[in-house]
């Protein structure tokens, strides 16, 4: 039986209730919001889903607070919020309402909790200070979210209810494209292992358009490529280097010294390629007018690479 209502505390609201909404309107998108503490309204039934209120966790009852004695906690023992509690029961149901491939579901379910979920559960319960995240501590979404609570002297009649279904439209765009982007990733690697399986034993990775590439080489244990090329924006293409680790600068390979800063003209006389338009000061990062321009520079790059790797190894 789908739910009627959807049962939430009244008063000033969290970022976690505000976040577990978003998770249940869109499950349930004809269920009525109600911001009650009322006994009617937080006693189980099977009209309702309740969650950050009630003082009791079950499931089977569908209610989902977090705030009595005996509250539940993860694995680890880190506390679960009502974000949380929601997430583990409804995520892959949301998932899924936002069609994301069933074969993607459970990986990014864990992904979004450990990464989205868990600081709201750990904040929302004291476990994780604000005061962590040092200068930007007033910029987490917990503490963004709850900015948009009325003023204390704000007593018009619904001002909570109407901040708070304002403040619910905007966490819901954060979920949506914290999910967005979590797919994408998923997504990409899909495109990317194809690549390398494509590629075999070159240096060279060429994509059919820019996304993220490193987790996927990390994950298929590239360790040969060098260079990834792809077009851009549909004007030209890019030779780029890899990162070795996700922390720093350092790539497995540099482009040629002698293309630093360059463009056009220049970078065309220093290279040898003629369509060759820009190399970043850094190496990193070059441009070129088209897919063969492109990957002569990279072939240039990796025997300039191998050469120089034998040399400090000699």
């Amino acid at each position: 039986m789908k739910p009627a209502y959807l049962v939430t505390h009244s008063g000033g609201f969290h970022a976690d209730e505000l976040l577990s909404s978003v998770i249940l309107t869109r499950l349930f998108p004809e269920a009525k919001i109600v911001r009650s503490r009322a006994p009617e309204w937080i006693t189980p039934g099977s009209d309702r889903i309740i969650y950050d209120v009630g003082g009791a966790y079950d499931a089977q009852k569908q209610i989902f607070d977090h705030h009595q004695r005996g509250a539940p906690l993860r694995e680890d023992e880190a506390p679960y919020s009502s974000f949380g509690l929601i997430w583990k029961h409804y995520g892959r149901d949301y998932l899924a309402a936002m069609n994301i491939p069933e074969a993607h579901v459970d990986a990014l379910h864990a992904s979004f909790d450990k990464s989205f979920v868990l600081p709201i559960d750990l904040m929302d319960n004291g476990a994780l200070s604000p005061s962590s995240a040092g200068p930007l501590a007033g910029l987490t979404l917990s503490s963004l979210l709850e900015t948009l609570k009325p003023n204390f002297d704000d007593k018009g009649d619904g001002a909570d209810d109407r901040a708070f279904h304002a403040a619910l439209a905007i966490a819901r765009a954060f979920v949506e494209a914290g999910i967005g982007k979590r797919a994408a990733k998923l997504r990409a690697e899909t495109l990317v292992l194809e690549a390398i399986e494509k590629t075999g034993e070159g240096r060279i990775l060429e994509l059919p358009m820019g996304m993220p590439f490193r987790p996927a080489i990390i994950k298929a244990g590239a360790d040969h490529l060098l260079f990834v090329v792809h077009p851009r924006d549909g004007k030209d293409w890019c030779v780029t280097g890899i990162r070795k680790a996700d922390d720093g600068f350092e790539l497995r390979a540099d482009l040629p010294k002698s293309w630093a800063g360059l463009t056009n003209g220049e970078l065309e006389a220093a290279s040898g390629v003629k369509g060759a338009t820009f190399c970043h000061n850094g190496r990193f990062i070059a441009a070129a007018t088209s897919r063969e321009a492109a990957l002569q520079m990279a072939e240039i790059a990796v025997r300039e690479a191998l050469a120089a790797e034998a040399g400090g190894s000699a």
